[in-house]
């Protein structure tokens, strides 16, 4: 069974609590968010008005995984 192909959109990080961000991508959409492993492993901080590149599954859209910060 093929794995799927998941969704890399842009957005920017408009909340911040702990460990979860909300992020509003470019067609105004609003999503939950976490950072992914090498993030957090490299310690880089995200705040809130940061650019960042989220990667979505086909399957849920309103939930991501932060790969990149701008």
């Amino acid at each position: 069974m093929a794995k799927e192909q998941k969704i890399e959109v842009e957005g920017k990080v408009i909340d911040v609590t702990h460990d979860i961000y909300k992020v509003e991508l470019d067609n105004k959409m609003i999503i939950t968010a976490r950072v992914s492993g090498k993030i957090r492993m490299n310690l880089i901080r995200i705040l809130a008005g940061d650019r960042v590149i989220v990667e979505l599954s086909p399957t849920d859209l309103t939930h991501g995984i932060i790969k990149y910060r701008k």
